[in-house]
């Protein structure tokens, strides 16, 4: 028999994702089958899936946890921003569209049926589903139509767990503000709490967790002390990347607007010898830098203006000048060529725009979107590459002809006379360690480092931890079989 439960949030970064994540883990060396899901979610950080879909990074990771293949039942419904007003719509892995937020707002209690066929077909393998929300159930003017946290968690027949942060403050606030403002239906469907992010000794909270508990009649799950290590997970969300002080080797990452599949970060984050610094708008690019890092982008074009608007390219043109090494992917490589057409609009409005000229090459918005988990290597020294691709548009031109990678047979990728301006197409290549290492190389770092057994070691210390401060016995007791499975 399935059996399922619900991790929502007071708000949006409260730790979901991590905490899902560390109970995927956790029950998964208990002996349980368990597959993570989330009805909806909005993230331009996508991951390609071993059925070949797109889905958020997190689902990703919780899948990695539960030591299950990938697929996009686990993520039915993904929303990648576009602009401040509009999203690609993803429905089960396939692009279905954009949509202004006005028009997904009407329209979105449609989709309810996919989400719902999506966790089904999960409940027909698992022992558990758990499924994180997103954002907070108490934004009552999304509660219509909703299918994101109650609106799902009452339509499966779901139990929720509504975890607070208390590290951003007023946690009590948080979740008995939370239960004040939810239906009664709503309320009846929260079987307990927990609050994360402790910094500190936990039982100077106790007074604090038993108020909570009293308020709103809810047993405490656990008070989770702050999870140092959590920086060495993939993020998903933009405001989980941050700068990270390392060795000498300094890589500058400009933050895009619309910075898409940053993931490319965390294998060089994780490099003791190397420090990656992320450049807000606003900042110039430092001028020590060793590699300047143009990162994907859900709108190449804007994020190119976005980019000259802060000054960066010409940045960029003096770290050239100084004999610094330039990497571009996906979004990034397109925006280091001379132009960029996009005959069609779609990636904005319809037109050709000058790129940063650092590559000989042109790029064309055209054809069908690129989505797919891939096998490469090295071109210069052999070295296996894994990596994935999610892209719009084609990329030719003289300085392809020096193409530094190679996929099923096929040059990829383009490299300056110099040899320090590069890029590709070709997203999470630097989670291959002998690859890794042998471009740090060239920017006089010696890597010794095996980051996938990182990331591995990362969430059994993760579940260790939430088997020490949670009660998880209790947790699983409070799941249910879902009323639709």
């Amino acid at each position: 028999m399935v059996r399922s439960i619900m991790i929502q949030g007071t708000g949006s970064n409260v730790g979901k994702s991590v905490l899902v994540a560390g109970l995927a883990r956790a029950f998964t060396r208990r002996g349980l089958r368990v597959a993570p899901f989330k009805p909806q979610n909005m993230s331009n950080n996508a991951a390609v899936s071993e059925n070949g879909g797109e889905i958020g990074r997190a689902q990703a990771l919780q899948a990695r946890a539960a030591r299950r293949a990938t697929h996009t039942d686990m993520n039915p419904i993904l929303l990648k921003p576009e602009t401040d007003t509009g999203a690609q719509i993803i429905v089960q892995g396939q692009r279905a569209g954009t949509m202004k937020a006005g028009d997904y707002r009407k329209d979105k209690s449609k989709l309810l049926g996919a989400a719902l066929e999506s966790f089904n077909r999960l409940c027909s393998d698992a022992d558990l589903v758990l499924i994180e929300g997103a954002g907070s159930p108490a934004e009552t003017n999304l509660r219509k139509g909703d299918i994101a946290n109650m609106g799902f968690a009452c339509a499966a027949g779901v139990p929720v767990i509504l975890v607070g942060d208390i590290h951003r403050g007023g946690v009590i606030a948080q979740i008995v503000g939370t239960q004040a403002v939810l239906d009664a239906e709503d309320l009846k469907m929260i079987r307990g709490f927990a609050v994360n992010r402790f910094k500190g000794d936990v039982s100077l909270f106790d007074e604090g967790r038993d108020d909570i508990a009293e308020r709103t009649g809810w047993p405490c799950l656990g008070v989770v002390p702050w999870f140092h290590d959590a920086w060495k997970l993939p993020a998903e969300d933009m405001m989980d990347i941050r700068s990270h002080s390392g060795g000498a080797c300094k890589v500058v990452v400009p933050q895009l607007e619309r910075m898409a599949n940053f993931d490319d970060l965390d294998p060089l984050s994780a490099e003791p010898g190397v420090s990656v610094e992320i450049v807000p708008a606003g900042r110039a690019l430092p001028g020590d830098a060793d590699l300047v890092l143009l990162p994907g982008s859900k709108s190449t074009i804007g994020d190119l203006a976005y980019f000259r608007a802060q000054g960066w390219d010409v940045d960029i043109y003096a770290h050239v000048r100084r004999g610094g090494h330039v990497l571009g992917l996906c979004g990034g490589y397109q925006m280091l060529g001379k132009t960029i057409a996009d005959p069609d609009g779609v990636d904005g409005r319809p037109g050709t725009v000058e790129g940063l000229g650092l590559l000989d090459v042109e790029t064309v918005m055209a054809g069908q979107k690129q989505v797919k988990l891939t096998s490469a290597r090295a071109l210069d020294g052999g070295e296996p590459v894994s990596g994935y691709e999610i892209h719009m548009g084609r990329t030719e031109g003289p300085d392809c002809a020096r193409a530094w990678l190679e996929v099923d047979g096929r040059p990829e990728g383009a490299v300056n006379a110099s040899g320090r301006i590069r890029g590709s197409y070709l997203h999470g290549i630097f989670s291959s360690d002998t690859f890794r290492a042998s471009y740090l190389s060239q920017l006089g770092v010696q890597s010794n480092l095996s980051y996938e057994d990182g990331v591995e070691d990362t969430l059994d210390a993760l579940a260790d931890h939430l088997e020490r401060t949670m009660d998880l016995d209790h947790l699983l007791a409070l799941a249910e079989q879902p009323k639709r499975a």
